[in-house]
């Protein structure tokens, strides 16, 4: 799934819940970083699949959520976004 996901979409976030309800502060603060910069984005919920939330984290070989890809490479978490907005 990710594979697809993250080669057709140049920003792809993965998080807990949706851009509009995040689950979790952190999903929460990665989407309003990108939404404040009017940065266009596709996300996935990785709580609807469990199947989607393993293979990511397989994927990156990063274990916690949110997780973002830009232009098909792992970038990080919320952390790394907020160092990258500082």
């Amino acid at each position: 799934f990710c594979k697809q996901d993250v080669k057709e979409n140049p920003i792809m976030l993965y998080i807990k819940g949706v851009p509009d309800a995040p689950r979790c502060r952190f999903s929460a603060s990665a989407v309003k970083l990108l939404m404040e910069y009017g940065i266009p984005f596709s996300s996935r919920n990785i709580l609807e699949d469990q199947e989607l939330k393993d293979g990511v984290k397989s994927f990156s070989g990063w274990p916690t959520f949110p997780q973002i890809f830009i232009k098909g490479e792992f970038i990080g978490g919320s952390d790394i976004m907020l160092n990258m907005h500082e």
